[in-house]
């Protein structure tokens, strides 16, 4: 009999996460200074984010201590479970090995609080009254709210338009937890009362949306802002899926050849694939591969340039060196809400660039069509995002079945579907539309990218 499911008592749980900075082969380039085109400093940041987070931010330790209070909150869900899809391995008829990790059991049903919570609990530590934050399909601003509402912070979300009209169901959860949430533009910042003005139809993008979110925290004296993705410090709060992981295929007696896991500004992807990825920098595996799944309508990785940009549509953040459509850009309003972002996290970009990861892009339709695949085998309903990495893991065990190589896949199951279930109706019935953002608003986009 196939063992199935691999499990970790709570004691197995990492105690420290993991910084990729320590093993990269070059230094990240830093953030800029729009105004005086210089390297951020570390108190530059000090108004919107708290002290202990920008020391991780630039820190290049290799291991960074996890609070006791923090793995406390962890212990509700994790460690997380590693499965061996069986039952999908059968259906494609490959002689590949499939592996998921599952973040979908956290009280949010995503991977989102590995950081929530500890970017809660950092602020609290250090006195603050009240989280803002930018939210795509709601995973993040529930996991920011579940967070605050464990540390007794306040919070406020704001969630893209067009998804806070598809989910009700996230801003509920949101709501329950205590957590105010409020659909981007708003009324609520000069910034959004702009975009309104500009077109009273908005439905809205990441970039939008952290620029309120931002414009907030930087208004009051007791607010913080808190990001989801992208940043150092978020990224490395997610380590612990692969460090898990990592003790998981050791009990399985396995190691994966390649990993895949959807990106939309790379905290889920690069937190299941950085501690594998240590063992590719430092020689040990230099033939694993990592791949990044982003949709074809927010086609960053696969079609944008590597350059230095804002992170958010008023440009309001430092510059960030990654790959981006234009931080003017505001992709179609397609399910998976959580990767229309115009750009990417600067540490994955970096990889990328170097060789050490690969991108890939897929459509709405295929994506869905992967997922329902693997719900009527596995079980699982994912959610949207995730489906672009259970289409690439697809796509790869037939492949293998095509070649006849035992190939250990993994991919980074960052969530459960359960609130998107009008987008599986919509595929369903045949009404998913599959966009392509075309190449000349893409160009639009670019021209307006800062001069470094």
């Amino acid at each position: 009999m196939v063992e199935t499911k691999f499990l970790l008592d709570e004691n197995e749980m990492p105690k420290k996460w993991y910084n990729i900075q320590a093993d990269l082969p070059s230094p990240l380039d830093p953030p800029i200074n729009p105004a005086t085109k210089e390297p951020v400093k570390p108190s530059d940041l000090e108004p919107i984010f708290p002290k202990e987070l920008i020391r991780q931010e630039v820190s290049t330790e290799r291991w960074i201590p996890i609070p006791e209070e923090v793995r406390e909150v962890y212990r509700l869900w994790r460690p997380t479970p590693l499965y061996r899809a069986v039952r999908l391995e059968r259906a494609l008829k490959t002689p590949a090995r499939i592996y998921y990790k599952w973040e979908g059991v956290s009280p949010p049903g995503s991977h989102k609080p590995n950081t929530a919570v500890a970017q809660a609990y950092y602020n609290m530590k250090e006195g603050v009254a009240r989280l803002t934050t930018e939210t795509g399909a709601g995973q993040w601003g529930s996991s920011l709210a579940f967070a605050t509402c464990l540390f007794g912070l306040k919070c406020t979300i704001y969630m893209v338009r067009v998804s806070y009209e598809q989910k009700p169901y996230r801003r509920i959860l949101m709501e329950t937890w205590g957590a105010e949430c409020v659909p981007s533009p708003s009324t609520r910042t000069q910034f959004g009362r702009k975009m309104l003005e500009a077109d009273p139809n908005c439905p809205g993008s990441l970039g939008i949306a952290i620029s309120e979110a931002i414009e907030d925290a930087a208004t009051h004296e007791d607010t913080k802002y808190s990001l989801g993705s992208v940043l150092n410090h978020v990224l490395l709060h997610q380590t612990i899926v692969g460090l898990e992981c990592k003790k998981q295929f050791e009990m399985a007696g396995d190691y994966p050849d390649v990993i895949f896991g959807c990106v939309g500004g790379g905290s889920n992807f690069s937190g299941a694939s950085f501690p594998f990825l240590m063992d590719k920098l430092r020689g040990e595996r230099p033939d694993l591969r990592a791949v990044a799944c982003e949709p074809k309508a927010c086609p960053t990785l696969t079609k944008g340039p590597y350059t230095y940009d804002y992170g958010d549509t008023a440009r309001m953040t430092p510059l960030l060196k990654m790959y981006t459509l234009g931080h003017e850009f505001i992709p179609p309003p397609i399910h998976a809400g959580g990767l229309r972002y115009h750009g990417d996290a600067p540490l994955l970009c970096k990889l990328v660039k170097e060789g050490y990861v690969e991108a890939a892009a897929y459509h709405q339709n295929e994506v869905f069509e992967a997922a329902t695949l693997f719900a009527r085998t596995e079980g699982f309903l994912v959610a949207p995002e995730t489906a672009h990495c259970v289409k690439a893991a697809i796509d790869e065990a037939i492949r293998c079945r095509r070649t006849g190589e035992e190939k250990v896949i993994l991919f980074a199951n960052s969530g459960h579907g359960h609130f998107d279930l009008a987008a599986y109706d919509a595929y369903l019935s045949g009404r998913l539309v599959d966009y392509e953002y075309p190449e000349e608003l893409v160009r639009q986009a670019l021209a307006k990218l800062p001069k470094i």
